[in-house]
């Protein structure tokens, strides 16, 4: 271990990990590089915390869906600084189902939570000891904010400058402004101020959740609904506007679906911790009002 890393009690023991091929400490934090046949991932150490989990009643262009409740996650945990590019979903599944193919170091899309399974399944077959996992929505959504309390991890609103959206639907009667029609290659806009890139637009990003309510009380390490017919997907993507891409949006769809603007990021290890979550909050998961009508599940914000 490098001597100027201090570990404290949510250190990310072992570090390194047997399978990085690359490690260190930078201005965000901890990193851990994968390679896997030649293509390079990096993961970002993300520390155990506290935080307020979806929005104020008087956020602009809120949805009721994101009741604001204090989230605790007891456990840090690593995850992908990026998107996963076409190029690693290529390492490890030999195909590439992409629509926009102007570069391997773009998302991939087209991806369903499904085949999403099926590429963890894979490469966690390929390197044992990584633990592949999407991560949870709370997780999601505290990496994403990196901090912060505001729409958007970058402020009050955003620039195409700063996230790939359709800028003709700006935030809060700002500017209109550029829309790309398509995805970017990941790493191409600026970082939050925990090195994890386009958590705002670009894809919408699955995670691990059913879609559910969430309840208006303090929770500790949150897991979604217990079952529905929908996964939760996060941040928005290049084909909506700005209202989708702020840090408490929630959207869901069908595990079997998949379009060109679903991709995702995944997170490793504390797999066991997360089943033991869910066994911990079922009672209280069960019992949280659920949101209903247009609001319930957001399944056609992404489309």
């Amino acid at each position: 271990m490098p001597s100027n890393l201090k570990p404290n009690i949510n250190f990310p023991h072992p570090f390194p990990a047997s399978w990085a091929t690359a490690f260190g400490e930078d201005e965000f934090g901890l990193w851990m590089e994968l390679t896997v046949k030649e293509v390079k991932q990096i993961f970002r150490w993300i520390e155990a915390g506290s935080f307020l989990m979806g929005s104020p009643s008087d956020e602009p262009e809120r949805f009721d869906r994101e009741t604001q409740h204090k989230v605790t996650l007891t456990q840090g945990y690593w995850l992908a600084e990026s998107a996963c590019t076409q190029a690693l979903w290529m390492a490890v599944m030999g195909e590439n189902p992409a629509s926009f193919k102007e570069g391997l170091n773009n998302p991939v899309e087209q991806v369903s939570w499904d085949n999403v399974q099926d590429f963890l399944s894979k490469l966690n077959q390929l390197i044992p000891d990584l633990n592949a996992r999407l991560p949870t929505e709370a997780e999601w959504e505290y990496a994403c904010r990196a901090g912060t309390t505001t729409p958007f991890s970058f402020g009050d609103n955003i620039t195409p400058e700063q996230v790939n959206y359709d800028g003709n639907y700006p935030y809060n009667n700002a500017e209109k402004g550029l829309y790309r029609e398509k995805t970017v290659p990941v790493k191409s806009l600026p970082p939050n101020d925990w090195g994890l890139y386009e958590m705002h637009g670009n894809v919408w990003e699955w995670c691990n959740d059913w879609y559910g309510g969430y309840s208006s009380e303090p929770v500790t390490n949150p897991t979604g609904a217990i079952e529905d017919s929908s996964r939760v997907l996060r941040g928005g993507s290049w084909g909506n506007g700005a209202r989708y891409a702020r840090s408490a949006n929630r959207s869901s769809s069908a595990p079997v679906n998949g379009n060109g603007l679903i991709g995702f990021r995944f997170a490793l290890g504390q797999t066991e911790a997360v089943k033991q979550a869910r066994t911990v909050a079922t009672d209280r998961q069960a019992v949280a009002k659920p949101v209903s009508g247009d609001d319930a599940g957001g399944q056609d914000d992404y489309q």
